[in-house]
């Protein structure tokens, strides 16, 4: 619990930016020779930042939301899914909002974007390898005007049907489409989506 705690802290001030490398520092920190789970991280870094945050957190999180769903109306056609920090109700200070959408083009999505008011501030190709072959996403970085970033991640149409399992709350990665985000807003639109303890 210690070191989740310690973890949870690096990662909170930015001492850290991966789970991995945030649980060894402070196991070394502490001199404990013992990991968490990054699920135990997870829980207390939401705790952090509710006690930091307070009330600005349940504000910004509504804000984010709200900025999804415009974005994601404007990309409609593209099937577009709340991923992230945002999605799961635990965003905080520097969390950005994650969408992903399915095209063959990129530049079909920036098309879309760029006609509805937004700007692409930056553009690059990740490569990551997924069963042993390469897979390839294209990441759309937008910083607007109320200081929210929003990161679009443009990926294949095949993987569409795809479910990526989450390597910090074990569970499925579902995310939001855009009927889901609306009727969420409308009902409950500070409900987390965390699982009380980690899937296996």
């Amino acid at each position: 619990m210690r070191i989740a705690k310690e973890a949870a802290r690096l990662l909170y001030t930015g001492v850290s930016e991966e789970y991995k490398h945030a649980k060894e520092q402070a196991a070394i920190n502490l001199g404990i020779n013992a990991l968490p789970s990054n699920y135990e991280v997870a829980v207390e870094l939401d705790l952090i930042a509710e006690q930091l945050e307070g009330e600005d957190r349940k504000e910004l999180l509504f804000r984010m939301r709200n900025t999804a769903l415009t974005l994601m109306r404007a990309l409609v056609e593209f099937n577009p899914v709340l991923i992230g920090s945002v999605w799961r109700g635990t965003a905080r200070k520097g969390s950005d909002v994650d969408v992903t959408v399915y095209a063959i083009r990129s530049e079909d999505v920036k098309s879309s974007l760029n006609s509805s008011g937004y700007t692409v501030k930056k553009s690059m190709e990740v490569v990551t390898t997924k069963g042993g072959r390469p897979n390839r996403s294209h990441h759309l970085i937008i910083e607007l005007d109320n200081g929210i970033q929003v990161e679009v991640v443009v990926r294949p149409q095949e993987e569409r049907e795809e479910m990526a399992r989450c390597e910090v709350y074990g569970d499925i990665k579902k995310g939001l489409s855009l009927p889901e985000l609306e009727k969420l807003m409308r009902g409950d639109p500070l409900r987390k989506f965390v699982p009380k303890r980690r899937h296996k």
